[in-house]
């Protein structure tokens, strides 16, 4: 057995053989043959039967022929677009060229300034740029006798339309949404910040995928050290494929083994244009609607679009409600088994024999039977996300009917239990942030570890663990609690509760922007008031 697997291991791998990038270096250059270059470019993407080439001539029987060689990805290029303003431009306006236009450079100069009608023109003499091109959705134009080569955007593959954010549904606010397709993701933001200070800085990581990655920052206000931050983690990333910006959130975090995040994701271009305007730096991933915001703190994770879209005192309060919320969605059930196991002298004697009342004929213990009902729960919580839309809420909500309805009746868990799972669940749901939310639930059941051990006390411990363990977390070298760890009031205008705006003139500080300032200081009268109006 043992030989078997040895040689099962040691086998040559004859069949398939993988190279670690088969894309050509920008040191291979363009042939004048463009038979030649035909050949070696049919070589690179051999065996692609995606692959369209049209070969032509140009030109009219008083001037010299010229072949010609188109080459794109079927799917990926607007065949409409190529037929209109690439081969109608070179097949018959090119026949009305005088014979001094038609040879040499000056030739190819007219073609690429004259002839094509396409919005991007881009010169190349080399194949790697040239394929990478026409992976990318362009289309590459080679000329004979010329060993330079067009690449010409005619980008039109399918793409979804502009949606409302499915995991960041809001009352008021705007209702379009971040797609696939990076361009127009960058487009998005663009409509909201006119600015050109706005600046995008493109790079490709992936050494197949090539993926399309850009870094978004006002400049002016971004804190230049934290975008070279930013770019230097990029660059430091070396992977077969970027497929999502998942991929990149793991690859450049401050600290993998921490639960909480550390990056902001939103599918909401009106959330990355606020956060542009208060210094952070957000990147943006292509093939994902999921934008990541850099850096970040504990209390900017509670935060929505909305709050600022309605008067102060609302946002205050629904903010109030969220914290409230965490609290619950973290040590909810067990407070419940600490009070019940160790500290049942602290409740009120009617709820206490109440309690125990239900409790009677329940074969577990409280732990156990917490940890059934959250068990119970998380199963449902997954079924209905992998289930189709309509069919998975009707899972998660008959599901859970039926089940605490029917453990009750069996005798398994006690009534105030599926109480206390519900509000630990909807507690759970009220948090804004997607990946703080499953921080809080996967910290229940430590606290509910916890609290078996130890009662209260075990609660309180968990706290302080949880507490020292944010105060040492960073985002991009800012520290995750703040601006609570300086404790300066004049810099929690924006926390748990949200001033009226005329009252927030600065940025957060710790974006460190270079611009601090976002109102100017006057006050916060305004002209054309009833104050002025009665005064007149």
């Amino acid at each position: 057995m043992g030989n078997i697997f040895k040689n099962l291991f040691n086998k040559k791998k004859t069949e398939i053989f993988f190279e670690r990038d088969m894309t050509p270096d920008k040191s291979k250059k363009l042939y004048k043959d463009v038979d030649e270059n035909i050949k070696v470019f049919k070589e690179y993407l051999s065996d692609c039967d995606d692959l369209i080439t049209r070969e032509f001539l140009v030109g009219n029987p008083q001037t010299p022929k010229h072949r010609m060689v188109i080459f794109g990805i079927d799917g990926l290029i607007d065949k409409q677009l190529v037929q209109e303003e690439i081969m109608k431009s070179l097949m018959l306006y090119a026949r009305q060229l005088p014979l001094e236009h038609s040879v040499g450079d000056r030739f190819f100069q007219l073609i690429k300034e004259g002839l094509l009608t396409v919005v991007e023109v881009k010169e190349s003499d080399n194949f790697g740029e040239m394929l990478l091109a026409v992976l990318s959705g362009d289309t590459a134009l080679f000329i004979d006798k010329m060993d330079r080569g067009l690449i010409l955007n005619t980008r039109g593959w399918e793409r979804r339309g502009v949606q409302e954010p499915s995991s960041e549904a809001m009352v008021r606010g705007p209702r379009d949404g971040f797609t696939e397709t990076y361009r127009v993701n960058v487009a998005l933001v663009r409509r909201r910040i006119k600015d050109p200070n706005l600046k995008v800085q493109t790079i490709r990581l992936g050494r197949h995928t090539r993926t399309d990655v850009g870094v978004l920052y006002i400049k002016g206000i971004a804190n230049p050290s934290i975008v070279e931050e930013v770019l230097k983690r990029l660059n430091t990333i070396d992977i077969d494929g970027v497929l999502e910006s998942g991929y990149i959130e793991q690859l450049i975090v401050d600290n993998w083994l921490s639960l909480f995040p550390q990056f902001r994701r939103t599918e909401r271009p009106d959330v990355v244009a606020a956060c542009l305007l208060e210094g952070n730096v957000v990147i943006m991933c292509d093939n994902t609607p999921f934008a990541l915001i850099v850096p970040i703190t504990f209390y900017s994770l509670f935060q929505s679009a909305e709050d600022y879209y309605e008067l102060w005192y609302i946002a205050s309060l629904l903010r109030l409600l969220r914290f409230v919320a965490a609290v619950l969605a973290i040590s909810a059930p067990a407070f419940y088994v600490a009070m019940i196991s160790y500290h049942p002298g602290m409740l009120p004697t009617a709820l206490a024999l109440s309690i125990a009342a239900t409790r009677e004929g329940v074969p577990f213990s409280s732990t156990v039977e917490a940890l059934i009902m959250m068990l119970a729960l998380e199963v449902l919580r997954e079924a209905g996300v992998r289930l189709p839309g309509p069919i998975g809420q009707t899972i998660g909500i008959v599901g859970g009917l039926v089940v605490g309805e029917a453990a009750v009746r069996a005798g398994i868990v006690s009534p105030i239990m599926v109480i206390i799972i519900a509000i630990n669940a909807i507690s759970s749901f009220a948090v804004p942030n997607y990946s703080l939310a499953i921080s809080f639930r996967l910290l229940a059941f430590v606290f509910l570890f916890l609290a078996s051990i130890a009662g209260l006390y075990g609660i309180l411990l968990g706290y302080l663990g949880l507490i020292a363990h944010l105060v040492t977390l960073k985002s991009f070298g800012v520290n995750y609690l703040s601006p609570i760890v300086w404790f300066d009031i004049k810099k929690m205008k924006d926390m748990v509760i949200r001033a009226p705006l005329h009252f927030m003139k600065e940025r957060p500080e710790y974006t460190h922007p270079v611009d601090r300032q976002r109102q100017p200081d006057r006050g916060i009268r305004r002209e054309g008031s009833g104050e002025e109006n009665a005064e007149k």
